[in-house]
């Protein structure tokens, strides 16, 4: 049977739940263990799909098609097990839930209230579809005391009342702030922090406690007291210089062992770390450096790029050089020379995905910059929309080429995906349909063309990848963009959708209606992004 362990955050948010729970899901696996990850979040909306990106950062999408906290592609990353609808939840959907059962009349004639039937949701959610796993690892968003986040703060104590302490952990990770005045680390913040967990029921077995400074020993013993908590469970989970020396951070400080013993699982081998070991080898070490633009419309928050930002390092990692990316807001391209002057002196371009017409001329000028001066271009899902359309307005002519996301009159090159094919069901939308979760997305197939790049650089005819977006290449502009170099170099299997273009007359230039950044791992980077850091290295060679 499964055992469960809750990661729970305190004293102010941001601490890296997100980062500690895939660290230690790494570590198991490195023990021979398997594992599954979960996300309980307590904001009110149904998912965190009709977000501004910076609410809540980068939108995660699964293989099914959920739209799922960013914290889900850590989990990802870090342990290489696929997430699914069933494992990121938020309050909204709980709700949504219930009420729907109500109007049914599930509960047949009772008051629906928070304690059982809200409680029963969210531990039938916690504890359903596991799988035959070794542990489950849940983490609960926000930070102990928050009013919303209490329904979830009940559920998982009951669950580990159920379950008891031999199938059910508690991680709380927690912050040791460095006051510079006086040259100490303050515990208070953390004493505090336990004692409002431990007000609600919830006993924590282990203290993961961030900090910029090392944690001395007669500090450890005085928040083991202070919290009631062995001296050996108090972990210091120092700052890192990459998120990929954490693994091996934590299980120095004994992070899995005390997660082991906790468990009365006695494991005196060493876990096999070599892969990160390597990794971080690859990182620290690298044998050169390239510049990447990334053009963007939210870069002044870099987690609404997050996969993004990773699947970059991991392209360096493959290459085995360092990243160094340039984050430059479209809308600043309101002139040519603007985009000559930010462009000049970096390796590669990439205009990643976006919605609405904001910034969208600024990313054709990029796009108009990379195809001039045959820098490596990568346009994502958005980004090949615009790279699209520069070719047809600036080679094939149609100077009034646009999408109808933007304008309703123009040429319009791109637009809305009222119908496609998904598996052996047709998927329909209308543009008054809600916005929540009616975009293509999750995991469709595609088909790559016969000598063509992209082909060569995944080895393979069929692939699959990740989609979320509304808005489609028209089919009908294949032809007149072929006869001017643009290769539509894969498309869906029944040949309506584009799913790849490329420039014939151009060393690396490709746009992609997908997002092949949600699947790329660190011991394993995703083939596109290697091949565009190579060819990124290959230009630095050149300037």
């Amino acid at each position: 049977m499964s055992r469960y362990i809750f990661i729970t955050g305190g004293v102010v948010s941001s601490l890296g739940k997100g980062l500690a729970s895939a660290a230690l899901g790494a570590l198991l696996q490195a023990r021979g263990y398997t594992v599954r990850l979960r996300k309980l979040d307590p904001y009110l909306n149904v998912d965190p799909g009709t977000m501004s990106p910076y609410q809540h950062g980068e939108v995660y999408v699964t293989d099914d098609g959920a739209e799922a906290d960013l914290d889900l592609g850590h989990y990802e990353r870090f342990t290489g097990v696929a997430a699914a609808q069933s494992d990121n939840v938020t309050t909204g959907r709980i709700y949504q839930q219930i009420i729907e059962r109500e109007r049914r009349g599930d509960y047949l004639g009772a008051t629906v209230q928070v304690i059982p039937h809200v409680t029963d949701a969210i531990k039938e959610f916690v504890l359903s579809d596991a799988g035959n796993v070794d542990f489950v690892l849940c983490e609960i968003g926000g930070t102990v005391g928050d009013i919303e986040a209490l329904p979830f703060f009940e559920s998982i104590r009951q669950v580990g009342l159920e379950l008891g302490p031999s199938r059910a952990a508690y991680i709380h990770v927690t912050l040791l702030p460095f006051i510079a005045v006086a040259g100490e680390l303050k515990t208070k913040p953390t004493q505090h922090s336990v004692k409002e967990l431990r007000s609600i029921g919830i006993q924590p077995d282990i203290l993961l406690c961030r900090s910029e400074q090392p944690i001395p020993a007669g500090e450890k013993r005085k928040i083991g007291l202070f919290c009631n908590v062995r001296e050996a469970a108090v972990i210091s989970a120092l700052d890192a210089a990459s998120i990929y020396d954490v693994p091996l951070a934590y299980h120095e400080e004994g992070l899995d062992h005390e997660v082991l013993s906790h468990f009365g699982i006695v494991d005196d081998t060493s876990p096999d770390l070599s892969r990160w070991e390597k990794i971080s080898a690859s990182i620290h070490n690298p044998d050169g450096e390239v510049s990447i633009a990334v053009v963007g419309k939210y870069t002044v928050l870099p987690d609404a790029y997050k996969s993004l930002m990773e699947a970059l390092v991991h392209g360096g990692i493959a290459n085995n050089v360092k990243v160094k990316i340039k984050w430059i807001e479209s809308e600043t391209f309101e002139q040519q020379d603007t985009a000559l002057a930010a462009l000049s002196n970096v390796h590669g371009i990439l205009v990643p995905g976006g919605f609405g017409e904001r910034g969208s001329e600024g990313k054709i000028r990029a796009v108009a910059f990379a195809r001039e001066h045959k820098v490596p271009y990568f346009g994502i899902c958005f980004g090949m929309q615009m790279a699209v359309i520069e070719v047809a307005r600036h080679i094939e002519g149609a100077k009034d080429a646009t999408s109808s996301e933007f304008e309703v009159f123009g040429t319009h090159v791109v637009g809305l995906m009222t119908e496609w094919a998904k598996g052996n069901a047709t998927e329909k939308r209308g543009e008054a349909d809600d916005l929540g979760g009616t975009m293509r997305l999750g995991a469709y197939p595609a088909r790559l063309k016969k000598d063509s790049l992209v082909r060569k650089i995944y080895g393979c005819e069929n692939i699959s990848e990740r989609h979320r977006h509304r808005y489609e290449v028209n089919i009908a502009w294949q032809a007149r963009l072929e006869n001017e170099g643009m290769i539509f170099s894969g498309l869906s299997p029944d040949g309506v959708l584009p799913e790849v273009v490329e420039l014939a007359d151009h060393p690396w230039f490709i746009g992609v209606q997908f997002h092949p950044e949600l699947k790329s791992r660190p011991f394993n980077p995703h083939p596109l992004f290697a091949s565009f850091i190579l060819a990124a290295l290959d230009q630095s060679r050149m300037v």
